[in-house]
């Protein structure tokens, strides 16, 4: 059995033998967790596994345990349907997913779909990574939690970091052809427009999710187009492939992601990512924190080698259900989703606020460039390189700050 399979094995016989003397509160993990995108999912399984079992073994939920179970659905929304029946069927009331935002959209759908048909079996989806601004606008809905910030207050973040930089005047947009990659080119097109109207937009590039095995195609253009920045939601495997092309390339374009803290990004460009790779996130591991949380991260890299604590907002869905569930006294989903409104619970790096009218999560935001490990302002690396996330000068943005208006009009059950 490999580390990484041995690793997972383990986590969850510990929650299965602490659930044993408590009753379960069931949640599906609907991800990838095998094929290219395999290891984002798996990352973000094993980050929902240790937050279960530091909930659990402080006393649980009202008493009771969370249980997660990982269900693969290889990123396709049709297999994602197919996996969120059997979670249902096994128990399952709370649905965990974020690796696609096709896959989300199908998700609210179904979810939808069967919470109107089965009233007193109503299931609620916590979603940590799908950023489609849709869903918590004109697409929101009752039983649709999002507890990591969308695609236009992530491109709010990055464009005005862009429009400082007098030596930025052509930007080139690639992204992955589906809903959110569209999503990404269009903040980055109407932000860039309005904050920086002299920026030249030299190539808006969309590629396969998941299909691209040498994206040099893709860097050439990119070169060739003259850009001074590229911007890009790639996340996964087409993120740390198309660092892999650039780097192979010998070009120092600097590139704005939401995802290159994704496995294998930082090092695919080695050194060549020093003050080049930037990504916009609610957290990194080198902020100033607790030594709880210090804690946290080191136990987390121990536990799972293969990965990097990268997953914050997973412990934040968590814990924010834990609150929820207390305040209302019951892990009921419709309780869980009435208390979940408004709250506010403090987190690592800040407080996290869910707001009542569209369940976006409101939460500070951190811009941070790659830096050579030092012990003190970057204590930790990623990829088990000696590289790590360092914030930049002016690259916190409060929540306050941070926050987008909603065109949610929302459905909303009666009150239990």
């Amino acid at each position: 059995m490999s580390i990484k399979k041995a690793a997972l094995a383990a986590a969850v016989s510990f929650i299965a033998v602490s659930s044993a003397f408590a009753d379960d509160i069931k949640f599906a993990f609907i991800d990838p967790l095998s094929g290219p995108m395999g290891p984002s999912g798996e990352a973000g399984y094993t980050s929902f596994l240790l937050a279960a079992e530091h909930i659990n073994n402080n006393g649980g939920v009202n008493g009771d345990n969370i249980v997660v179970t990982g269900y693969d659905n290889k990123v396709n929304p049709k297999e994602s349907l197919v996996q969120l029946q059997k979670a249902i069927d096994d128990g399952a009331r709370f649905i965990l997913q974020g690796n696609g935002s096709s896959v989300a959209a199908a998700i609210i759908d179904a979810v939808n779909k069967h919470n109107q048909r089965n009233p007193g079996d109503e299931v609620v989806f916590f979603n940590y990574a799908a950023v489609t601004p849709d869903f918590t606008n004109d697409g929101c809905s009752f039983w649709h939690f999002r507890f990591d910030a969308h695609a236009d207050m992530k491109m709010a973040a990055i464009t005005d970091y862009i429009k400082n930089q007098d030596d930025i005047k052509k930007v080139y947009l690639i992204g992955q052809d589906y809903i959110f990659g569209q999503a990404v080119a269009a903040a980055a097109e109407s932000q860039l427009t309005e904050k920086r109207p002299d920026i030249e937009i030299v190539g808006n590039e969309l590629h396969p999710l998941a299909k691209v095995k040498d994206f040099t195609p893709y860097i050439q253009k990119i070169i060739s187009s003259g850009a001074d920045a590229v911007i890009t939601g790639n996340w996964g495997a087409d993120m740390s492939l198309l660092m892999k092309a650039a780097a192979e390339s010998g070009s120092n374009i600097p590139y704005f992601t939401f995802y290159g803290g994704s496995l294998g990004a930082v090092s695919a460009l080695g050194e060549g990512a020093i003050d080049r790779l930037y990504q916009v996130t609610e957290g990194i591991t080198n902020l100033e924190a607790s030594d709880e949380q210090y804690a946290l991260i080191e136990e987390y890299k121990t536990r799972f080698p293969e990965y990097d604590y990268y997953y914050h907002r997973a412990f934040n869905t968590l814990n924010a259900f834990k609150a929820a569930a207390e305040k209302a006294g019951s892990a009921d989903p419709i309780p869980v989703a009435f208390a979940l409104e408004g709250l506010e619970i403090p987190e690592a790096y800040g407080t996290l606020t869910v707001r009542a009218e569209d369940h976006q999560a409101q939460q500070n935001l951190y811009i941070s460039t790659v830096a050579k490990v030092d012990g003190e302002s970057v204590k930790y690396g990623v990829d088990n390189i000696e590289l790590g996330w360092k914030l930049l000068d002016g690259g916190k943005i409060d929540a306050s700050a941070a926050e987008q208006p909603t065109t949610c009009k929302m459905e909303r059950p009666a009150k239990p």
